[in-house]
C-alpha cells in the first residue's frame, strides 16, 4: 500500500464536475498515526434546493478543538479492556439508528487518497482494511455516506447516537463484536483532532466517520465532519 509519507504535503483528489444537481464532497484532511496519511472522502447529493438532504444537525460541535499535539485522548481505556483476533467485518448493525449494513474495505491510493465505498449503494459502509478490523486491539476507523445523489445514506442518523447505545459488527470469523458508545462530535474541518480519532488505541476501540454540519453549496463541502468514539465491550458468536 502506497500512503502519504509524514511531513510531505498531502494530495487531495481533483473535485467532480459540476452537476446541475449539485455534488457533495467531504474531505478529511487529518493527519492519522493510525493511519500515516490524509484521509480524503467524498459524498455526493442530487438535491437542488437550498435546504437539500444532508447531514441531520449535530450534536455536539468543537470548533474550538485544540491542535491534535495538545488534545488528549478522552476515549482511551485500560490494556486489560477485551480484544479479538484480527477477523474482516461483514456487517455492520446500529438498532437505535435503523442502520443494517454490510461492508466494504477501503484503502488508500498512491496519493494518500482514502477511496470511499461506492456512492451508487445507499445501504453501504466502508472499513480501513490496512488498519485494525473492528474488534482487534487498536482503533478501527469505519466510515460511510451520510447521503448520495438518490437520497438520505448509511450514515444520515448518526449524530443521533447516544452514550451508551450499541453498535454491532458482524466478522467473518463468525463473531459478534458490541461496541459501546463513549461519545458523539462534530468537528469543523480546521479544528479536526487528528490523535483523538486516529491515534493508536492500548485496548479495541471504533471510530465512526461521516459528514455533518452545513453544506456549502459555493464550496461544494460540508463543513464538518461528525465522529462517534466507541470501545468494545463484548462479543459473541453470530
Amino acid at each position: 500500500m502506497s500512503t502519504q509519507q509524514p511531513g510531505r504535503e498531502p494530495r487531495t483528489a481533483d473535485a467532480p464536475p459540476a452537476r446541475d444537481s449539485g455534488a457533495r464532497v467531504l474531505r478529511w484532511a487529518a493527519a492519522a498515526a493510525l493511519l500515516g496519511a490524509f484521509l480524503v472522502f467524498r459524498s455526493f447529493d442530487s438535491s437542488s434546493a437550498d435546504t437539500a438532504i444532508g447531514a441531520p444537525a449535530p450534536v455536539s460541535t468543537a470548533s474550538a478543538a485544540p491542535a491534535p499535539s495538545s488534545d488528549p485522548v478522552v476515549t482511551m481505556r485500560p490494556t486489560t479492556g477485551p480484544s479479538l483476533p484480527r477477523s474482516e467485518p461483514t456487517r455492520i448493525s446500529i438498532q437505535s439508528i435503523g442502520v443494517n449494513a454490510p461492508f466494504a474495505p477501503m484503502s488508500m491510493d498512491a496519493t494518500g487518497v482514502l477511496q470511499p465505498p461506492p456512492d451508487t449503494d445507499r445501504n453501504l459502509a466502508g472499513w480501513y482494511k490496512d488498519g485494525a478490523t473492528p474488534g482487534e486491539r487498536g482503533n478501527a476507523v469505519v466510515a460511510g455516506h451520510v447521503d448520495t445523489k438518490t437520497g438520505p445514506a448509511v450514515f444520515y442518523l448518526l449524530p443521533y447516537l447516544k452514550k451508551g447505545d450499541a453498535v454491532d459488527i458482524t466478522r467473518a470469523d463468525g463473531s459478534i463484536a458490541t461496541f459501546s458508545v463513549d461519545e458523539v462530535d462534530t468537528f469543523s474541518k480546521g479544528d479536526f483532532p487528528d490523535q483523538r480519532v486516529y491515534g493508536d488505541t492500548p485496548d479495541a476501540q471504533l471510530r465512526i466517520i461521516t459528514c455533518g454540519g452545513v453544506f456549502d453549496r459555493k464550496k461544494q463541502d460540508y463543513e464538518a465532519n461528525v465522529v462517534v468514539f466507541a470501545h468494545l465491550v463484548s462479543s459473541r458468536n453470530s
